[in-house]
């Protein structure tokens, strides 16, 4: 049997980058992904097909996660962190808000003390910083350099400018300066400009949640894979569902078993193994891998594979401008301008003074979601002739409306973890993740905290009507922690290079790593400590520690 230099599990923002420079690098990579491979010719901008018949996550009769939580009487089947089962993982449908963390996301106990599950990372911003630029480089962000008063440090500027953006962002913007705030172009990875061999932005309306129809989007498939896969040495295998990694006498990851879509079973063999499946399978992957060397799980001997699981604090509000004055007609579809003035909460609004990101959004598409929401708005579900006088009210509101959504860290606590279900199978015959969730109050106090500061905004601009539409709630689709990185190995699963504790060998590379979610879209963060594990696999290599 063929042994390869690397194998990687997933090919999403964590398995993307490893892709890219190992193979540059010279090394025999082989991708596995569980999910299809996705043209630009296979994307549209149908709701239907690509929101509710399941295009990216998988469907629930087949591959559930099973949620517990304490608002429900019983353990229920849940797409709660499932982000994306394709080539390329959630990168394909992502908005693509690529922001990076604060510094002091990386020193959330030095700087808070001990709060539930909080810890420092293992290594700093000025450590990342490098590999922040790189993401951006590589990836292709839209963004102005300089304009954000609130972030760390920068080695190099965006290798594009922002996108265009409405008209009305002049006047969010003038707006937020009246308030003495510090609005900024949100930073992007869709192409302001030709980039890479892929075209500019296109500004149409089927943006986040959908496949980008033109290329523009600076997903993994295109920005990375393609890149990777034309170097001739990395070879991606698709649809193929892993089930477990395998070791050999020694201790070492030595491959994995896959099943292909007929459900056959193959082996791989390889001299490094690195784990991208994203937090919730990629922990479930190490619990399935069990052996007489690790009975409760692969590098699982302290009990923390699963644990820390955290997903992302998400709040929304809305205002709407009834009356004339405000280019509302304009095509342009980005509002485009995010506020970072609010990423520390002032005394007195939580136990934990940590604030988040806010960014500001033109509010269209998705007719079929936003009539769900307007539907279920309120302490029943309406039907019939209340649901026709609310909808006819959102449909004439929603083209004079704009939105921003607050994110905020999901705190790491005890009540939030992964297991595997004791009873519910996959359609391959596998135990799925049982996902234990527990919504600390810190997240509705600094959401709603959060979400009355950007209808403050509103207000400055003279919005009719503003109001909360979400208050700190989990977003299902950013997920982070169930191998937390960290010094102690009795403390973390991983180390600062995400390479595990107890198999030389093996490697987490995804969203698994993060001892905290950071106040931002985690997916740079991803990206950029890809390309850092990626130098260190590479460095080791060169020294023949991988045999």
């Amino acid at each position: 049997m063929k042994t390869r230099d690397v194998i990687i599990i997933g090919s999403g923002a964590g398995g993307g980058p490893l892709a890219l420079s190992l193979s540059a690098a010279g090394a025999d990579v082989l991708v596995l992904e569980k999910g299809p491979f996705y043209g630009r010719e296979d994307f549209t901008t149908d709701e239907v097909e690509t929101l509710w018949r399941g295009m990216f996550v998988p469907p629930i009769d087949e591959e559930p996660h099973i949620l517990v939580h304490e608002g429900l009487a019983a353990p229920r089947p849940s797409t709660l962190g499932w982000i994306a089962s394709c080539v390329g993982g959630g990168t394909v449908h992502m908005g693509a808000f690529l922001s990076r963390f604060h510094p002091d996301d990386f020193r959330m106990k030095s700087r808070f003390g001990d709060y539930e599950s909080i810890a420092d990372w293992p290594y700093t911003y000025e450590d990342l910083e490098p590999y922040y630029t790189r993401a951006e480089w590589e990836v292709g962000v839209s963004g102005a350099s300089e304009s954000n008063p609130h972030e760390g440090k920068r080695s190099r500027g965006y290798p594009m400018p922002p996108l265009d953006a409405n008209p009305l962002a002049s006047h969010l913007e003038n707006a937020c300066r009246r308030l003495g705030l510090h609005p900024y172009p949100t930073p992007r990875g869709i192409n302001s400009r030709p980039y890479q061999g892929r075209p500019a932005c296109s500004y149409c309306s089927a943006c986040a949640s959908y496949g980008c129809r033109s290329g523009a989007r600076g997903s993994v498939p295109e920005a990375l894979l393609s890149r990777a896969v034309a170097t001739g040495r990395c070879e991606l295998l698709q649809p193929v569902m892993v089930r477990e990694v395998t070791l050999d006498s020694l201790g070492r990851a030595n491959g994995c078993v896959f099943l292909d879509a007929e459900g056959k079973e193959h082996e791989v063999r390889a001299r490094v193994v690195c784990i991208c499946c994203s937090a919730v399978e990629s922990a479930r992957l190490l619990l399935l891998s069990k052996s007489p060397r690790f009975p409760l799980g692969l590098c699982n001997d302290n009990g923390l594979v699963g644990r820390n699981l955290q997903f992302h604090g998400t709040s929304f509000g809305d205002g709407v401008f009834r009356h004339d004055g405000m280019p509302f007609d304009h095509a342009n579809p980005f509002l485009g301008r995010s506020l970072m003035d609010h990423y520390f909460l002032p005394d007195g609004v939580s136990d934990l003074p940590k604030g988040g990101l806010l960014v500001f959004q033109y509010k269209g598409g998705s007719p079929i979601r936003a009539a769900k929401i307007v539907a279920q708005q309120g302490p029943r579900t309406v039907w019939g002739d209340e649901l026709k006088r609310r909808l006819r009210e959102n449909s004439e509101d929603r083209g004079r409306s704009l939105s921003f959504e607050v994110h905020h860290d999901f705190i790491p606590n005890e009540g939030t973890f992964v297991s595997l279900d004791p009873e519910v199978r996959d359609k391959w015959g596998l135990p799925v993740a049982r996902i234990h969730l527990h919504e600390l109050e810190h997240h509705r106090k600094a959401g709603r905290w959060l979400v009355e500061r950007g209808l403050d905004v509103f207000t400055e601009m003279g919005a009719d009507a503003v109001e909360p539409s979400t208050i700190g709630e989990t977003a299902p689709y950013l997920v982070h922690g169930t191998c937390r990185a960290g010094r102690d190995p009795e403390t973390s699963v991983v180390d600062g290079y995400c390479q595990a504790h107890q198999v030389a060998n093996l490697f987490v590379v995804d969203g698994s790593f993060m001892p905290t979610s950071g106040g931002a879209p985690p997916t740079l963060t991803i990206l950029a400590n890809s390309f850092r594990t990626a130098d260190h696999i590479i460095a080791r290599a060169k020294t023949g520690d991988f045999g």
